[in-house]
Formats: C-alpha cells, structure tokens, sequence
C-alpha cells in the first residue's frame, strides 16, 4: 500500500487528482493507495442529497466563503474543513476482496481502532455507514464510489474542525443525530499528525499485514 500526504488541498484538485490514481491502478498495474490530506472549508452532496441537503441559501454559503459541490459518490451531504483528516483509499478491491460491505466496514474498523489510541470507543450504528460515540455523535463519514472494483472518495475523521460548519448542512441525510470530533470529546486539541499515524497503523494492520 502506497501512502501520499497532499497536505491542505483544495477540493476539486484532489478530486482530479484522485481519478487519475483510479486509472492508474486500473491500467497501469499501480499499488493501492491511501491518500491523506485536507481541505478548506467545502460542503460535498454525494449522489442521494435531496433539495433540503444543503440548508444554507447559496448567498449565505458565498459569505461564509463555503462552497457547495455536487459529487458522484454515494451518500448525502457532508462538510469537509481544516483539521479534519480526509482520507482517500484508492483501492483495487480485486487484489484485496470483491466485497463493498466488507471494505466500508474494515474502513470503520479501522477509524475505530485509530481513535481508541487516544481513549475513544467509536462504535457502529445499524443502518448508518460511519463512526460514532455513544451511537448519537458521528465522528466520521464515509463515502465512496467503485469503478470497475476500483474504490475512490473515502473517510473524512473529524480531529480538530470547526464543527459549526456543519450547521450548513443536514449531515449525512440524518436529523436525529450530532456530530462531534475528537477535539470536542476529549476537551483538547490533538495533533494531526498523531492523528495521521494512528490511522496509517490501522489501515496497515487491516489493508496489508494483520501482524502489523
């Protein structure tokens, strides 16, 4: 498994660039990778989002300097910010397990254990793809779109991000339900780059080598 670290990138970039590493695992024999990065603050409406997504008018969004794209991966509605990890696992699934199920819940897993280094039980909830504390609080979500086995788009684990950005937004498509990150549960800060090794352990152990 290759890891590249694209640093804080604008969105439609790393978008851009992700398909072309899709192409080149797709035809050019290349390794999966894991890619890791940030973004400004952007709103992203996956395949499903309805009308009353996005609850933010398209002025109100341009004050805030927010913007709002429309993307083909599955899902609703999330926010993507500054101090939140995005991951994005470009993933030959042939190599690994033709499986969808069993790729989204490995990702799980894996943010499961990375956030158990710094004393959070993450868990899952029936029926909603992601990460969560205590079953109310959606600490990560998870999106992706597979093209001929190949996985794009990924995670986005919220660490030390302006949560208010999220009240742009029904999250997820779900209004029953918070969102949280591992700043605001543990009442501090944590490096990302502690963040970032954590997470690059899990999906070693889980991706790669299970000795690991």
């Amino acid at each position: 498994m290759n890891v590249q670290e694209w640093g804080t990138i604008d969105f439609e970039q790393a978008w851009h660039r992700q398909r072309e590493l899709v192409d080149a695992v797709s035809f050019q024999n290349e390794p999966n990778t894991l890619v890791l990065c940030e973004h400004p603050d952007v709103i992203t409406r996956g395949r499903t989002t309805g009308s009353d997504g996005v609850l933010f008018t398209d002025d109100e969004l341009a004050i805030r300097n927010i913007r709002s794209i429309a993307i083909d991966r599955g899902g609703e509605a999330t926010v993507h910010s500054p101090g939140q990890l995005v991951g994005y696992p470009i993933f030959h699934l042939e190599r690994l397990k033709p499986d969808l199920h069993w790729f989204l819940r490995t990702v799980e897993q894996c943010i499961i254990d990375a956030i158990a280094e710094f004393g959070l039980k993450g868990g899952r909830v029936e029926g909603r793809t992601g990460v969560w504390i205590d079953g109310e609080r959606k600490i990560c979500a998870i999106g992706i779109h597979c093209k001929r086995w190949v996985i794009y788009h990924g995670f986005a684990l919220n660490v030390n991000n302006d949560l208010s950005v999220f009240d742009a937004i029904v999250p997820c498509g779900i209004r029953d339900a918070g969102v949280t990150s591992i700043s605001r549960e543990l009442g501090h800060d944590v490096p990302m780059a502690d963040v970032r090794e954590a997470v690059l352990r899990a999906f070693r152990r889980h991706f790669v080598d299970p000795q690991f």
